[in-house]
């Protein structure tokens, strides 16, 4: 028998048993977008599978194949949108991709989800396609799933964010391609992390509200909106640490393991 967390690594009657025994099924919701000329566009998908595959083991739980496409990146959160190779989806079709996805495994016997999102833009498209997943399961006569939807960017220590930025955390969205995401590739994939392209621009600053299309200027060069210098594998290994211990106890809190 196959005893990987990873769904897509098991057979029909492995994934039933584990269904069957109460396993949770992780679904890392990612994108394809640009990360800056130092980090590969995978970024997003690598960081929340990580994060699920980590999770699922500590509470015996199975990780879904990642939705490695996402919603359209805005220019103060990245602008990818600008950037060639980033490729998104509209709101409509990452919701249904979500409804589907959970409404086929519920169907088959899931009832327990967690949705696990690693990129800014995904959350109220995540919102609306679980919504749409538990009604029309509810109208099959499925009652009785339960899905936690998180950004595990959420889940640190105050100390932990202090002790990496002792003159401010700038915030989640500046930190797109920057020391956090940078850091926590060269924990988990140094070979695609070029820090020799790491820009030296510093922070950006944007007004707060969108204009669109963005005029010359607004948007950063390089993709990159705060400071990547200074990253380490060390510190990506605190935020990894925080994320994994605090989303785990959340899970256990939720779901009464």
């Amino acid at each position: 028998m196959v005893e990987s967390v990873f769904m897509a690594e098991l057979s029909w009657p492995e994934w039933k048993a584990k269904i069957e025994a109460g396993g949770i099924i992780f679904i890392p919701l990612g994108a394809t977008e640009q990360h800056g000329p130092h980090l590969p566009l995978n970024v997003d998908v690598i960081l929340p599978t990580a994060v699920c595959e980590a999770v699922a083991r500590n509470v015996g739980g199975l990780v879904a194949p990642t939705l490695s496409y996402g919603y359209k990146s805005m220019p103060r959160s990245g602008g990818g949108q600008n950037f060639p190779a980033t490729t998104s989806l509209d709101a409509n079709t990452l919701s249904l991709m979500i409804r589907d996805i959970i409404r086929d495994m519920g169907a088959h016997g899931a009832r327990r989800f967690v949705l696990i999102n690693g990129h800014f833009e995904n959350a109220w498209p995540a919102v609306e396609g679980l919504d749409l997943a538990l009604r029309e399961l509810r109208r099959d006569g499925i009652t009785d799933v339960i899905a936690m939807r998180l950004e595990y960017w959420d889940f640190v220590k105050q100390e932990t964010l202090e002790r990496i930025f002792p003159n401010g955390f700038p915030g989640t969205e500046l930190e797109h391609a920057s020391l956090i995401e940078t850091s926590l590739m060269l924990l988990l994939r140094p070979d695609l992390v070029d820090e020799s392209k790491i820009p030296q621009e510093g922070r950006a600053s944007f007004p707060p509200y969108d204009i669109i299309p963005a005029p010359p200027g607004y948007l950063r060069q390089s993709g990159v909106l705060a400071d990547a210098r200074g990253s380490r594998a060390e510190i990506g290994k605190w935020l990894m640490d925080d994320h994994v211990s605090m989303i785990t106890e959340a899970v256990r809190k939720e779901f009464g393991l």
